[in-house]
């Protein structure tokens, strides 16, 4: 992603108009005003380019979002998050929940007219798994049986759980059970690849909107990179009927300010919210709030002396006032963290995770220690003073407010000083993947609803494990907790992992976020998802637009 200034409001509404204008008319055909009033267009905001449209290298949430809009697994999610259908017409668990038997649909095609198969699937996530591939989600693939082996080198592609019996029958064996194996199939890292396609497009694919094939509801027809992307409805899909948008155009915008300018504008209709922008939509129609799965952290990267100390980062994260935070960078309902896992992680029981293991952070407890604490854990690694560090953060609005705040926070409270890095989101997610930093901030966004898609982020070795911090004990935690068939005693595991992990402190955690958007009133049907994706436009429509 290129670094570039912003330009003015009024011409990137100017612009955007201009975009937005053309791809309309490219569809307009004539008929009544009304009939045109009625379009099936939708306008919407990416915050950021995307990095790759390559199922197996994947880690964002803009991708992930994409790729379930043109792509489908297995099963789709229903508005509550349940399965049903989606590629597989039905499939079977076996009584000890190893084997799952996936039966295809008949008909189903990729966009280039090819059918998709089982072999597709079995193709795609031994891609995933293949070393030689370097994808950092591998981890959730090699939970089928023989998958951790393959992916570490030391198995072999054969040996690895999950095999097409035939064109329409997949079959895949686990290691253990997982209560969320089914919902999982649904998240793009398990989708099927075409390996004709993928071989012959070679290192470019999934860079360009010509480099990907689709068989989901909608195809991208146009990849602008940095600037904008287009999608289509897809007519070969196998549930074409209940596709009502004709095409979804979108526009690069990382200033959340512009954004709502746009809004205003009439120019997109869907909008996120912040701050001062809250207070002026809260209550009107169209307005929406609502929690993630998601948590915003710091990474401590274990390369710098001064972070390998437990109490160095200890002090970090307790030195930064996270409600005011929360608030002044945010206000729109996001919450001062009480751990890693964010309140709304279900504990398979029918309670909540982080609200039962309770508040392991006491920020407003510790923060009086936190100056005291840096000066004991300089010491620990031979160091008189906090050495100049980096905090890497994103080059968007939320991104560069949120670095400026915590660069003052710990000025004023711990004495220190940090340069901030601002980058685009593409080039910080390759220097987190190379370990390339010092102190990055980020979020993750849970990819299933279970504590474990934050917990297992950070055993030793792992593909997000971007600080490289290692602890034998919570590795042994993680590991025993994936193999625990028990429910109660799983979560139990869990949090302890949980309390581990914060009393070590390789993150330090900013945020529990929520999100505010407003829509225009003529979007219809428009399911927001709160973890892996964000929305589903499978069967939203226009009604009402003026």
């Amino acid at each position: 992603m290129n670094t570039k200034k912003w330009l003015t409001i009024g011409l990137s509404v100017s612009m955007l108009a201009g975009v937005l204008a053309g791809c309309s008319s490219s569809e307009k055909t004539g008929g009544t005003d009304k009939e045109k009033q009625e379009e099936q267009i939708l306008n919407l905001v990416l915050g950021d380019e995307l990095p790759t449209m390559d199922v197996s290298k994947a880690t964002d949430n803009l991708a992930f979002t994409l790729f379930s809009n043109v792509n489908e697994g297995l099963v789709r999610l229903d508005k509550n998050g349940k399965a049903e259908e989606g590629l597989a017409k039905k499939w079977e668990i076996s009584k000890d929940g190893l084997t799952y038997t996936f039966h295809l649909r008949d008909g189903i095609k990729w966009s280039n007219g090819d059918p998709v198969t089982a072999h597709d699937f079995e193709y795609s996530w031994k891609r995933t798994l293949n070393p030689d591939t370097g994808a950092q989600y591998a981890f959730m693939v090699a939970w089928v049986k023989g998958g951790t082996a393959y992916n570490d080198g030391k198995g072999k592609a054969e040996d690895v759980g999950v095999k097409a019996i035939n064109d329409k029958t997949l079959e895949v064996k686990l290691e253990n059970p997982l209560p969320f194996f089914i919902e999982q199939m649904a998240f793009p890292t398990f989708f099927a690849q075409n390996q004709k396609f993928v071989e012959a497009a070679g290192d470019k694919y999934g860079s360009e909107a010509d480099k990907v094939l689709y068989n989901g509801p909608f195809v991208m027809k146009d990849w602008t990179h940095e600037q904008s992307a287009v999608l289509v409805k897809n007519e070969s899909y196998w549930d074409a009927k209940k596709v009502k948008l004709t095409q979804v155009n979108y526009q690069i915008v990382k200033d959340s300010n512009a954004s709502v300018n746009l809004y205003e504008a009439g120019q997109v209709d869907r909008a996120q919210l912040l701050r001062d922008h809250v207070d002026n939509y809260k209550g009107k129609p169209g307005y929406v709030e609502q929690p993630d799965l998601a948590s915003g952290y710091l990474s401590y990267n274990q390369n710098e002396k001064a972070l390998q100390s437990a109490k160095v980062r200890q002090a970090l994260t307790w030195a930064v006032d996270w409600e005011s935070f929360a608030d002044v960078i945010y206000h729109n309902g996001s919450k001062a963290p009480t751990g890693f896992t964010p309140f709304g992680t279900s504990d398979g029981q029918g309670g909540d995770f982080a609200k039962n293991v309770g508040n392991l952070l006491k920020s407003k407890e510790n923060a009086p220690k936190a100056k005291d604490t840096l000066a004991a854990g300089l010491k620990e690694v031979g160091l008189d003073n906090f050495p100049k560090i980096k905090l890497m953060i994103d080059e968007g609005d939320i991104g560069r407010k949120s670095g400026e705040y915590i660069k003052e926070q710990w000025r004023k409270n711990l004495g220190i000083e940090v340069d901030l890095e601002p980058l685009p989101f593409k080039l910080r997610l390759q220097k987190q993947k190379a370990h390339d930093y010092g102190i990055s901030l980020g979020v993750w966004i849970a990819d299933y609803n279970d504590p474990m898609t934050f917990l297992d982020l950070f055993t030793t070795g792992g593909g997000i494990n971007y600080g490289n911090w290692s602890n034998k004990e919570y590795d042994a935690l993680i590991k025993k907790a994936q193999s625990e068939p028990d429910p109660k005693r799983r979560i139990n595991i869990l949090q302890d992992a949980e309390k581990l992990l914060i009393q070590e402190m390789p993150i330090g955690p900013t945020n529990f976020r929520s999100r505010a958007y407003v829509t225009k009133p003529y979007v219809k049907n428009f399911v927001w998802r709160s973890f892996a994706i964000e929305y589903d436009l499978k069967e939203t429509y226009i009604e009402g637009k003026q």
